[in-house]
């Protein structure tokens, strides 16, 4: 049985622009994929905490030297990664705030970017562990942004990438709040870009 995560980080919930095309995306995958399942992880309703020194500590410490409240924090950890390492595809939904991704997506990615684990160093260099999956990010705007200015396509793409997630597309909604003109422009272009990677899925199967 093949698995999507959905992973969600829209301060509107399922109002959320990137929230709906993601909600519709999955929905092409299951009638795409029959007998799958999607497993949601909702950054909004659910935050990852941000990194603090302890938590780093608690993920440099040897296991038996962990205390109870360090291994709660790794068994955190561990658990998020668990649930990206058993999902054959992954579906992120990222709006911008503030010339960013949302903070509890960084959040998430500081807790599976684990090094022994999630990616290892070699003589080489950095190798990423997490490998044979696809990826697919709907990144929605309210303005419009020329590749020099896109903060988001690059520290999402790169931070995948580091993890081995190589297998990516991209598909972005801009100028959502230019007029209603224009995001229903960019929101059926977007459509038109999801419905040309469902049947993929398809095809890999």
């Amino acid at each position: 049985m093949k698995t999507l995560l959905k992973i969600q980080s829209s301060l509107f919930g399922a109002n959320g622009h990137s929230s709906r095309l993601v909600d519709e995306f999955a929905a092409q995958w299951l009638a795409n994929n029959p007998g799958g399942r999607v497993v949601t992880r909702d950054l909004a309703q659910q935050p990852v905490p941000h990194l603090s020194a302890e938590r780093i500590q608690a993920f440099a410490t040897p296991p038996a030297d962990r205390s109870e409240a360090q291994q709660a924090v790794t068994d955190y950890s561990d658990a998020l990664i668990a649930e990206l390492q058993a999902a054959d595809e992954i579906v992120l939904g990222v709006p911008m705030y503030n010339f960013s991704v949302p903070s509890t997506l960084r959040a998430y990615f500081d807790h599976i970017g684990r090094a022994g684990i999630t990616f290892r160093y070699t003589a080489s260099g950095p190798e990423g562990l997490v490998k044979g999956k696809r990826a697919y990010v709907f990144i929605t705007r309210g303005g419009f942004y020329s590749a020099a200015d896109d903060t988001q396509t690059p520290y999402v793409r790169n931070f995948l990438a580091f993890i081995g997630i190589t297998d990516v597309a991209f598909v972005h909604a801009e100028g959502l709040n230019i007029s209603e003109a224009s995001k229903e422009k960019s929101l059926t272009a977007a459509r038109a870009s999801l419905a040309a990677l469902t049947p993929a899925t398809a095809r890999a199967a």
